[in-house]
């Protein structure tokens, strides 16, 4: 595998060679990493539906930290640890916890306020968290799998992020870095229509 671990996707995060060092061994191409992080999210996912603690407290820096371990640990030895570099999008690195705290506050806060409809209140959260950047890598599954919990322990189903894979080049891709955009400027109907599209 190339030592930068650089990123085959528009939108992805690149390694630095510190990170990318952080590879567990028996990983020498990208289809392996794909392998790996896919069979690493799907344990991931078994875990976070039935974890009491996601269930008691998802919208905490302990659990989102607690996630993306569970969902990364066995490709990334730096699986959630927060990212000390800084990278062309996210918060700048010493800023992380305390924009994840606020968030946090903010997203527990809509829920018990029904200040948002509850998918409008999952696709905020998401925005924000992808956009706070906080792992070295894999923050936009992070992201959708913290959505899709938030959906699902309310009792609904989880979003289809428009119905085909997000993490390669192709056009739905595109559609969702489009919506993460408009999202940027405050219109969340285009992140929330994507979302919900199947």
């Amino acid at each position: 595998m190339n030592s930068s671990c650089g990123n085959d996707a528009a939108g992805s995060t690149a390694l630095d060679p510190d990170e990318a060092a952080g590879l567990k061994p028996g990983i020498d191409t990208w289809s392996e990493l794909n392998a790996f992080e896919q069979a690493n999210i799907a344990q991931a996912l078994l875990w976070a539906t039935k974890s009491r603690t996601l269930k008691k407290s998802l919208l905490t820096v302990g659990s989102l930290r607690l996630l993306h371990k569970r969902m990364f640990d066995d490709t990334w030895t730096w699986a959630g640890t927060f990212r000390v570099s800084g990278k062309n999008i996210g918060a700048e690195p010493h800023m992380i916890q305390a924009l994840l705290g606020q968030l946090c506050g903010d997203g527990a806060y809509w829920m018990e306020n029904d200040t948002f409809p509850l998918g409008e209140c999952a696709v905020r959260f998401h925005h924000r968290l992808v956009s706070i950047h906080p792992f070295p890598n894999g923050n936009g599954r992070h992201s959708r799998l913290t959505a899709d919990l938030l959906m699902m322990f309310a009792g609904q189903a989880p979003f289809s992020w428009g119905g085909q894979s997000i993490d390669v080049e192709g056009e739905t891709r595109v559609r969702y870095l489009e919506a993460l955009r408009a999202a940027d400027r405050g219109n969340y109907k285009l992140l929330l229509d994507f979302a919900c599209q199947s």
